[in-house]
């Protein structure tokens, strides 16, 4: 019985297996065969990859991949029970991507950025698309169809975002599109045109102090990039805040229908979206068919952001005004950028440039009283300056809106107001 024993543990401490039929470690290696056709693999009852794209559910309905989706949207608690809702165009790629949302219309009379946001949502082709587009072309229906900037009580409703459930109307709107929309988003462009009768050169208006908010502004082409932290209460600082790079792209003038602008804003976001690595470059010849690596667009040389400097020229007397320059010309300092006219007294007075530049903004041809900010001046500049200058705390800062409406009454603290 000793034997026996002391022979069994001889034979384990020796490592002698020559009764098991199977490797004791799994086949490995280059050159391992291939398992028989037909025998499910491991990696067969793995989870799924994480990039598996799923429905999105969004303002109570799913929207498929590969999909596009018209839905609507109305803020609850019957505030715009009687206006038409607003459109919301989703179009859910069929690859993983980024949320790019795509707004209009916060100002009811700026139609240029709702054409440009119904072209862009309805002619994005879904099953070639990696990401999603979320296109609302009219936020304000209430000022739309009335062809108003403002609210029916006169609110902007771009100085109240993110919002509130208790406050104003354009408190509660505000809060409502925050939520059931905004939410969604990982990047925004939020589109206007200039205000009270100006004309703005197609640009992007961003917070160059923010890193992700420069990183995004990087990706427009060759588009104006301007520096503007923006006010309290805009849609892109608002949603900017909450982790959702965020900038305006402003493009023409309110009230008309303009087709080169409408053309370059358009272009803008698609080479954005191909930047972005949302959808493949239709100028490139190889991978027909098959969404391109955003490495490989990154090597690629791109039209470069122009970044300027800017600031406002304002009319020092009151008069009709007659510009001599048109958009996007170039100007020297003095020049001579039009002339205020007082009917009354036959006199003419001239608005000359103070610094060379590129003319981005400018009123139309209009009345204006004195101090009426009429031509927008940008001077190029490189990134890197633009950036520094942002930085600075001494440094003025360009104006977002240069005439500021006057509100239509004075806060009320005790009644729970909540406007600036």
């Amino acid at each position: 019985m000793r034997r026996a024993s002391a022979g069994l543990a001889l034979m384990l401490a020796c490592g002698v297996s020559w009764g098991q039929d199977f490797p004791v470690e799994p086949p490995g290696g280059d050159d391992s065969p291939a398992p028989p056709i037909g025998l499910a693999l491991p990696e067969d009852f793995l989870a799924p990859p994480s990039d598996l794209v799923t429905p999105l559910a969004i303002l109570d309905r799913l929207v498929v991949p590969g999909t596009r989706m018209q839905l609507e949207w109305r803020p609850g608690g019957g505030i715009s029970a009687a206006e038409i809702p607003s459109p919301v165009v989703v179009a859910r790629g069929a690859l993983s991507g980024p949320v790019l949302c795509l707004v209009a219309g916060v100002h009811g009379d700026e139609i240029n950025g709702v054409e440009i946001v119904r072209r862009l949502s309805h002619g994005i082709d879904p099953t070639r698309l990696s990401g999603t587009v979320i296109g609302v072309p009219i936020v304000n229906v209430h000022g739309y169809s009335r062809g108003t900037r403002y609210l029916p009580d006169r609110r902007d409703l771009n100085r109240y975002f993110p919002g509130s459930r208790s406050g104003s109307i354009a408190s509660r709107i505000a809060n409502a599109f925050f939520q059931d929309i905004i939410s969604h988003c990982d990047m925004l462009v939020d589109f206007h045109t200039g205000s009270f009768e100006r004309s703005n050169l197609p640009q992007v208006r961003a917070d160059l102090t923010r890193p992700e908010v420069l990183e995004f502004s990087r990706h427009f082409g060759n588009t104006v990039v301007l520096h503007s932290p923006g006010n309290k209460g805009m849609l892109r600082v608002a949603a900017t805040a909450v982790g959702v790079p965020a900038v305006t792209f402003e493009a023409g003038a309110p009230a008309r229908l303009e087709p080169e602008e409408i053309a370059q804003a358009v272009a803008a976001i698609e080479r954005l979206m191909v930047q972005t690595g949302m959808r493949e470059d239709p100028a490139a010849a190889e991978g027909a068919g098959m969404p391109l690596d955003p490495e490989i667009i990154a090597r690629r040389p791109d039209p470069a952001p122009i970044f300027l400097d800017s600031r406002w020229v304002r009319a020092n007397s009151g008069g009709l005004l007659i510009s001599e320059v048109t958009l996007g010309q170039r100007v020297q300092s003095g020049q001579r950028l039009g002339r205020v006219i007082d009917p009354v007294a036959n006199v003419e007075r001239y608005i000359l440039a103070p610094v060379p530049g590129r003319v981005i903004g400018m009123a139309l041809n209009q009345a204006v009283l004195p101090g009426y900010a009429a031509f927008h001046l940008g001077t190029e500049t490189s990134e890197q300056a633009a950036v520094e200058e942002a930085a600075d705390p001494d440094q003025p800062v360009g104006e977002d809106d240069p005439d500021p409406e006057e509100r239509p009454e004075a806060p009320d603290p005790t009644a729970g107001e909540d406007y600036e």
